[in-house]
């Protein structure tokens, strides 16, 4: 995560665990910090009228946090039956091992080396777990395996940490590619066009519910760091932390390790596509 900007839409749920909409409830992982916002937004998904729920996102390795998380289900009298993860990076998917085993569920993500089970996950696939309708929707670039889930029936999306609730993500260099990163934004905002999404539920931050609006200011927030860079390598700053150092100099300090990564995926970017 980098600029701490605030989103277009009217946020919800700021730090608070609870209902977002009519089928998922947040459960607020204890591990605030400059990376992570105000925690790892756990994401506990079923219809309305079902007993069995889809877990999003463990998060870390907190024994209290994934108790809390099947506590909550099972208050509203389900059981937790199948994991997912968006993407595999610790804040998120650290403590899915040890969920399994306290709920016996497996755990499906796009790599193999996070999954518990046979199956994995893919773009176009869709969740039926409890009679949900969960579309799996690629969305690589702040990492290559990560994924945003559909909720139709909500009109929402679980973004992960592609898109947050507050401030912008980073593109995770060398894994993480902009011009990937682009395209799923891309993917995203065809979401809010075509199908009608207006919510989103990120890994991070509040609920947001301008979805078009948050995707929009991304877009333009990557364009705008772009030509910055370029104007910065052509300004005689050649290595990432003196990019930086100048581009990012409105941005915390403690910032700066993500901001990095996220110069060095622009710095390729630029290079493959012959502006540097």
């Amino acid at each position: 995560m980098t600029d701490a900007a605030v989103l277009p839409g009217q946020p919800r749920n700021v730090v608070a665990s609870g209902p977002a909409t009519e089928r998922a409830v947040n459960v607020l992982a204890p591990n605030a910090s400059a990376m992570t916002l105000d925690g790892t937004n756990t994401w506990i998904v079923a219809e309305p009228d079902s007993d069995l729920a889809v877990v999003i996102d463990p998060g870390p390795l907190d024994e209290g946090h994934l108790r809390a998380v099947v506590d909550a289900a099972e208050r509203a009298g389900r059981r937790i039956a199948l994991t997912l993860l968006t993407h595999g990076h610790a804040d998120h998917a650290e403590g899915a091992a040890r969920f399994a085993e306290l709920t016996g569920t497996r755990v499906r993500a796009l790599d193999p080396a996070l999954r518990l089970g046979d199956e994995g996950l893919a773009a176009g696939d869709v969740i039926t777990t409890g009679g949900l309708e969960l579309r799996v929707v690629a969305t690589p670039g702040h990492t290559s395996d990560s994924l945003s889930f559909h909720l139709p029936a909500d009109r929402a999306v679980l973004t992960g940490d592609t898109i947050l609730g507050r401030g912008t993500t980073m593109v995770a260099h060398p894994d993480g590619r902009l011009g990937e990163y682009l395209a799923s934004l891309r993917r995203l905002r065809s979401l809010t066009v075509d199908d009608g999404v207006h919510t989103v539920l990120p890994g991070h931050g509040p609920v947001l519910e301008d979805a078009q609006g948050a995707v929009e200011f991304y877009l333009a927030h990557r364009a705008h760091r772009l030509a910055q860079v370029e104007t910065a390598v052509e300004n005689g700053h050649r290595d990432a932390p003196a990019i930086v150092a100048h581009v990012y100099a409105d941005v915390d300090p403690s910032l700066w390790p993500a901001a990095e990564l996220s110069v060095r995926a622009q710095l390729d970017y630029l290079g493959e596509h012959g502006l540097i």
